[in-house]
């Protein structure tokens, strides 16, 4: 079996947001994936290596490489490899660009979540970071919610303004000077950054605000403090890659904020309908664990468009 190669700028404009979201809810009816992480750091600097496999779907090995300084270089702050293997006869089948998989599990484990937890009339929407991911969120979201307005916040102001800036032909956004008083006023409230200490706090959160919490990936990093777990409806993309792996989680937990019986569900509790607000008013907040099962069900969909695309 001859293995393909799939670059970013080829594929990318061929695939779509609910398209994925469809493959992602499709690929937590296989069995569940077995996951095998593996960290590295120096300093701030992270080498991550994500091993998964999923009878009848595929297996996959992605390394990234997280380097914060490289902001500064005007160069991706996280960069990598996948090989997407079959999983009958374990041949590599495609070799795809890594931030082309990377952009559409992030943002689309998130989409998907949006699309069962925030309100369907949601149209404020506050992106908090100004990089990479945040792009992606502004692009994915968009498509979800046509009609919604974009408030873009950033430690660094003249960031979030050149990403407004790029973004001010497609939908109507601004930047914000006040974090507080943007996540007050916004029905849903996008998280993307670097932090280790919580930028969102609870008590900021209205009533029917979705959370969706997307940055923090060690254990030593979260965004949101414990009364906004305290105050919300808790879900995760996988509660295997998340529970006692990423601070967001183990902060609250070890604090008693919350117990482990408090994350009410994950991607695989879709089907089954668990997956879900309630009402209007609740709070629901969403960890995106982005872990590497994803990564094999969206590298798994970017394959099937290319090849019915360039057949």
């Amino acid at each position: 079996m001859p293995m393909l190669q799939i670059e970013f700028n080829e594929a990318d404009a061929l695939l779509r947001w609910p398209d994925l979201a469809n493959s992602l809810s499709e690929g937590h009816k296989f069995p569940k994936a077995q996951i095998r992480d593996q960290l590295i750091r120096s300093g701030r600097n992270t080498v991550c290596s994500r091993l998964a496999l999923i009878d009848g779907l595929g297996c996959a090995a992605k390394t990234a490489t997280i380097f914060p300084g490289n902001a500064d270089r005007g160069i991706p702050t996280v960069n990598g490899a996948m090989v997407l293997f079959n999983i009958e006869t374990g041949e590599a089948e495609a070799l795809i660009d890594f931030h082309l998989v990377t952009k559409w599990k992030t943002a689309g484990d998130s989409f998907l979540a949006a699309k069962h937890l925030a309100r369907p009339d949601s149209e404020r929407i506050l992106i908090v970071g100004a990089g990479t991911v945040a792009r992606s969120m502004i692009d994915a979201h968009r498509s979800l919610f046509p009609e919604a307005r974009f408030v873009v916040w950033n430690r660094t102001e003249a960031r979030a303004e050149k990403l407004a800036s790029e973004f001010s032909n497609l939908v109507e956004i601004d930047v914000a000077a006040d974090l507080e008083k943007a996540v007050r006023n916004s029905d849903i409230v996008t998280c993307a950054t670097m932090a280790a200490e919580p930028l969102i706090r609870g008590n900021w959160l209205s009533a029917g605000t979705h959370l969706d919490l997307i940055g923090a990936y060690r254990p030593d990093m979260r965004e949101a403090d414990d009364e906004a777990f305290r105050r919300s409806r808790v879900h995760v993309d996988s509660r295997a890659t998340t529970l006692g792996e990423i601070g967001e989680l183990i902060a609250p937990i070890k604090s008693g904020a919350i117990c482990e019986d408090d994350v009410l569900a994950d991607f695989y509790d879709i089907p089954t309908g668990k997956f879900r607000r309630n009402c209007d008013s609740e709070i629901t907040l969403f960890k995106n664990g982005g872990g590497a099962h994803l990564d094999v069900m969206t590298a798994r969909y970017i394959l099937r468009v290319w090849e019915r695309e360039k057949a």
